[in-house]
């Protein structure tokens, strides 16, 4: 019998910059989980930097640390780590995630190998070089970087782009040399969907405090002070609630602040990384999401399979996953007023609260990891066919 493409076997190679909390690796995590059932699949996920923050569920799979150092134009980078993988593993596929990944990948490249680029966002490193950037240290640095990137690899090797979102796909498309451009594509996210299904939808009933949860790092886009202004409102008009902020980062400190100044203990709790998400999810009502950029906004689908309907600020890449007034609610302005209101609203009617819960979490479904990761192995399969 003939062997198909479908049936050969195929060796991927991760690169990552770590497994630290974030929605690049937590769908690392769970595509490799996926995979790992796979017939045919091998894998390894290599670290440029040793931080595993999801050791349990990384317990069974093959990760292995590379030991990077930072380059520079002038030295030698020879990675022995990451050439000895190459030479024992001997991939089909490398497929890199984050900037520092994607230029590990350029040293010891190879023509029998398929090469992938995961845009997770919008990396600043691929920008255009504005003529004001020739005096900006960072800009111009990014701007030789990606030229070197360009002559060391994508001159040398066919490497395609994987966008999370319609918004990431417009940029790769447009920020990318000419003769790669036909080469981005649209993959979206998936998650463990039935780890955060809620078995039942949590109706706020009356005289109850309304949970409202948001997750994630505390750094600049994600934008938590304007979630300080919105309970400000939401104290203002009476409502009876309660805020849980998961997550850490540099900027806690100024939200905490701001928190104390505007004496909102009582509503707005820190309560840092958190091992189980989807406790705290099951736990609340209201998801509420302000950062003013999110690429995708994985977080929004493990809310929604939660039963949460989401209250979203316009960060461009969840476009492609909120319909306003079915599973939550985009809002185009940072007006904690207008938030305060769409908050309101959910609270006071338990039928539309209802509907737009039930319907959020199906319509989470659709992104479950196990299709997800079938179509992740099909464009695998076809890169390595088509080298």
């Amino acid at each position: 019998m003939a062997t198909t493409a479908g049936d050969r076997p195929v060796r991927i190679l991760f690169l990552i910059t770590d497994l630290g909390k974030g929605g690049a690796e937590r769908f690392l995590v769970d595509l490799c989980r996926a995979l790992r059932d796979r017939p045919g699949v091998e894998f390894v996920i290599g670290t440029l930097f040793d931080d595993n923050q999801y050791r349990d569920l990384t317990a069974d799979l093959r990760t292995t640390h590379l030991h990077y150092t930072p380059f520079s134009f002038g030295g030698l980078h020879e990675y022995p780590e990451y050439a000895r993988l190459l030479r024992e593993f001997r991939p089909h596929v490398v497929h890199t995630h984050r900037y520092l990944a994607e230029f590990l990948s350029a040293h010891h490249v190879s023509p029998e190998i398929a090469y992938v680029c995961h845009g997770h966002d919008n990396m600043v490193q691929f920008a255009r070089l504005a003529p004001a950037g020739l005096l900006h240290r960072e800009a111009l640095t990014n701007w030789l970087e990606k030229a070197y990137l360009i002559r060391r690899k994508y001159r040398r090797v066919r490497t395609a782009f994987i966008a999370n979102s319609a918004h990431t796909l417009r940029y790769y498309q447009t920020v990318l040399p000419r003769f790669m451009r036909d080469d981005v594509h649209l993959l979206q996210y998936g998650f463990d969907y039935a780890r955060f299904r809620a078995s039942e939808i949590r109706v706020p009933r009356p005289g109850e405090t309304l949970r409202i949860v948001n997750v994630g790092s505390f750094q600049e886009k994600k934008n938590q002070i304007l979630i300080v202004r919105i309970a400000e409102e939401l104290r203002g008009s009476g409502v009876d609630f309660q805020v849980d902020l998961l997550g850490d980062g540099l900027l806690r400190p100024r939200v905490e602040s701001a928190v104390k100044e505007r004496g909102l203990e009582s509503h707005v709790h820190f309560r840092g990384n958190v091992d189980r998400v989807e406790e705290w999810l099951w736990r609340s009502h209201v998801y509420l999401h302000t950062a003013w950029y999110e690429p995708f906004g994985l977080v929004l689908l493990e809310a929604m399979a939660a039963g949460l309907p989401c209250v979203v600020l316009d960060g461009k890449g969840n476009r492609d996953v909120i319909q306003t007034g079915r599973n939550g609610f985009l809002m185009t302005e940072q007006d904690p007023r207008l938030f305060a209101a769409r908050i309101e609203e959910l609270a006071a009617s338990p039928a539309a609260f209802e509907a737009i819960a039930t319907y959020a979490r199906d319509f989470a479904a659709a992104f479950d990891i196990g299709p997800v990761a079938d179509r992740f192995l099909a464009f695998y399969r076809a890169r390595v066919a088509g080298r």
